[in-house]
């Protein structure tokens, strides 16, 4: 059975109204970068999937230099006005591997769930291994469109070339696509847009199952209650994808893993199943 393990990589701390999302329209952008509220500081997790096949890395976490003067453009207001990051030397990817007895050559493949830089900052600590995302992912993240949406493809490594994710038409539950990565499905990839429009989590199946979810949600609780968050271009697709996770944790025992989540590690290690919550 498959073991996962959660990587601190830093802390990110946002506006609550790209949390949660506040207002129709344009406003919802605005009340974004402008909300007089934080939220508390929220951790950046990474994640390790130990199973017969190796290790798989679920996305690198941020990078300290997020601190140098200059890595986040000066004219984007939402580096400017609606986040703060505090990331150590320390708590990258590769340091912290090296907590957990692992090297960067152990792994054998990357997933990102979405390429935003908190999620793709720590690409430089896994220069020979495999990369997968989705390609409509990695399409939207390039050129100016692309830094206008808060994408950094200037920051990743000139070496890092990804593969595409290959969805087939294999239902998991109420997602009808899925993408294996390991040759036993233990390790399927799923579609859940919204935060993003190709999005998408990590499903370690198992007794419990447990679901790495990226940002779908900010936190738990914002899963149950079918809160959108700011970030999300269409509100509606994001609530289809929260209405698929529930039914999904009701088909099966599932522990639900934001990145954000300051509850996600105390949850997988309690083994703390989503319908319990339902």
């Amino acid at each position: 059975m498959a073991k996962t393990h959660g990587i601190l990589t830093g802390k990110v701390q946002v506006r609550q109204a790209q949390m949660v999302s506040k207002g129709r329209g344009i406003s919802r952008v605005v009340n974004m970068l402008t909300d007089k509220t934080w939220t508390e500081w929220l951790p950046i997790y990474a994640w390790v999937i130990e199973n017969r096949n190796g290790l798989t890395l679920v996305d690198t976490g941020e990078t300290a230099r997020v601190h140098h003067q200059g890595y986040h453009p000066r004219w984007h207001p939402f580096y400017q006005r609606a986040v703060h990051f505090n990331v150590a030397p320390e708590d990258e990817l590769g340091p912290q591997l090296r907590n957990l007895g692992i090297k960067a050559a152990d792994i054998c493949a990357v997933i990102l769930m979405h390429l935003h830089t908190d999620h793709a900052g720590g690409l430089a600590h896994v220069v020979r291994s495999k990369s997968w995302v989705h390609a409509g992912e990695l399409k939207r993240a390039q050129g100016f469109a692309g830094r206008i949406n808060g994408y950094l493809p200037h920051r990743w490594p000139k070496w890092w070339q990804p593969e595409s994710l290959k969805f087939v038409d294999r239902a998991v539950g109420p997602f009808e696509q899925s993408a294996a990565i390991s040759p036993d499905e233990e390790i399927l990839v799923i579609p859940t847009p919204g935060h993003t429009p190709a999005h998408v989590s990590v499903l370690v199946q198992g007794s419990p199952s447990v679901l790495l979810a990226g940002d779908m949600s900010y936190n738990q609780g914002l899963l149950l209650d079918d809160k959108v968050d700011g970030v999300s271009p269409d509100e509606a697709v994001s609530r289809a994808t929260l209405r698929r996770v529930r039914e999904l944790a009701k088909e099966r025992p599932l522990v639900y893993l934001p990145s954000h989540d300051p509850e996600s590690e105390e949850r997988l290690a309690a083994g703390a199943i989503l319908s319990s919550a339902l």
